[in-house]
């Protein structure tokens, strides 16, 4: 769910903390493409998030960030598990057959 801090604070005993001054949790989602991490991205920036840090480019992953309007950090990522280091899923099958 997302509710705004007034609301949210009806559902815990515990204090609401300010995400622009400290961090309680990272969230991160995947999409199936890069181009949907940039679309995603990009939409939230539209409506008013701020990037959080520059777009982290590893070849068999790719990810940006954005702070939303309460300042939690939000990770958006795309990962090629075939590419993945230390992937030897191709490997196995290729002696599969031996």
């Amino acid at each position: 769910m997302f509710l705004q801090q007034k609301r949210f604070s009806d559902f815990t005993p515990k204090p609401v903390a300010d995400a622009h001054k400290s961090s309680e949790v990272l969230l991160c989602i995947s999409r199936d493409s890069r181009e949907q991490v940039d679309e995603f991205t990009n939409r939230a920036l539209a409506l008013g998030a701020s990037e959080a840090r520059e777009p982290q480019e590893h070849g068999f992953m790719y990810g940006r960030s954005i702070n939303d309007l309460d300042g939690h950090i939000w990770e958006i990522m795309w990962m090629d598990m075939t590419q993945f280091p230390g992937n030897d899923a191709a490997t196995q099958s290729d002696n599969s057959t031996a």
